[in-house]
């Protein structure tokens, strides 16, 4: 008789649903507020962010990543109980942190006309035209990277090869959302910090909570 291997542990899928949810509210929910003209947002490019070379073959891991985004959050959710609803708490906050920031200080960013060409070019257009560039600082993109290497080194059942990887995925995201002109660089520095702060009040507030009160009610 085979033995059914659990993919997800049942703790796990109310903190993965719930994840989503705020996922959808952070990026898509607020441009229902703020989705009107863009000159209006504010445009925080630095002069530094002017000499950062435009690289279309970088939007190569600036898609990549969420395959990364997957697999890292697959191991959190495996790794424990404790570890699962400490580090999607702490993701979760620090979107609803992002969420207020979209809404109270909309910002912009002028990005370059991507000339005709491969097909790092046609993938580039293509991003361009289904995400328009707002809803920047933070970068959720650069946060979601950060916050599954933060995951990796709480987790105890991955070895420091995994940690490594997870740390150097993330360096190349937060310059693949800069040499693709996605983000500017205090829109990667905003993506940390958030992350950061979402998951020391989660920790501080004992958000994981919530999860564990969800589960004796409804997960069983």
């Amino acid at each position: 008789m085979k033995q059914k291997f659990d993919w997800i542990p049942k703790y796990a899928v109310i903190p993965a649903l719930s994840l989503i949810i705020v996922n959808l509210i952070a990026y898509y929910g607020t441009r229902l507020f703020t989705g009107g003209s863009l000159a209006d947002n504010l445009n925080i490019t630095l002069a530094l962010d002017e000499t950062i070379p435009f690289v279309p073959g970088a939007i190569v891991v600036y898609v990549g990543a969420f395959i990364s985004w997957i697999i890292g959050f697959f191991v959190i959710a495996r790794d424990s109980k404790e570890i699962c609803y400490e580090v999607f708490s702490g993701e979760m906050m620090a979107k609803l942190i992002s969420t207020v920031i979209f809404l109270i200080m909309p910002t912009v960013m002028v990005r370059p006309e991507v000339p005709d060409g491969g097909f790092f070019h046609w993938l580039t257009k293509l991003i361009y035209a289904m995400d328009t560039p707002d809803n920047l600082f933070p970068s959720l993109h650069c946060l979601e990277s950060w916050v599954v290497f933060r995951g990796a080194m709480r987790c105890r059942r991955v070895g420091n090869g995994y940690r490594i990887s997870m740390f150097v995925i993330a360096l190349l995201v937060f310059a693949s959302t800069l040499l693709v002109k996605q983000h500017v660089i205090l829109d990667v520095a905003g993506g940390i910090l958030v992350g950061e702060l979402g998951m020391w009040l989660a920790r501080r507030l004992r958000f994981g909570r919530v999860f564990a009160a969800m589960e004796r009610k409804w997960g069983r």
